[in-house]
């Protein structure tokens, strides 16, 4: 699995031009799963995320988890993630999971999190105010 993870001041998604989810303060992961991920990468994800100190103390470090601030987490589930362009222009996705694969681990994640999301597999606007600006890559 691979997670772009933003701490964001709020970030929302649309789908056919209706809000379908919005947080305040917290984290925007856009998660892409890989053929052959399973449970267990998705719970390691989700406890890595909710673990990941990248909200700051009060001397101004970051410190603090998501949990630690009371903030908010939205999930976006983003095949491209596992797009490769490194042969010609466009992107090849055989690394991606089958939507039937991938769906219940983007669930699980959530679940987990306790996270808001998008719609799997629907054409969404996402829109967020990265805070810091803070982004990770993380991968299990």
């Amino acid at each position: 699995m691979r997670a772009l993870v933003q701490r964001v001041s709020e970030a929302s998604v649309t789908v056919g031009g209706e809000e379908v989810a919005c947080i305040g303060p917290g984290l925007l992961v856009l998660l892409g799963v890989r053929r052959g991920d399973g449970p267990e990468q998705a719970d390691r994800l989700a406890r890595k995320l909710l673990a990941l100190r990248v909200f700051e103390d009060g001397a101004g470090q970051m410190n603090l988890s998501v949990a630690d601030v009371g903030g908010e987490v939205l999930v976006v589930s983003q095949f491209t993630l596992y797009g490769d362009a490194r042969k010609g222009n466009r992107p090849s996705f055989i690394e991606a999971a089958p939507p039937e694969e991938a769906e219940p681990l983007y669930g699980r994640v959530r679940a987990a999190l306790g996270a808001q999301g998008g719609v799997f597999g629907a054409r969404m606007a996402v829109s967020l105010v990265n805070d810091g600006p803070v982004t990770l890559l993380l991968e299990t």
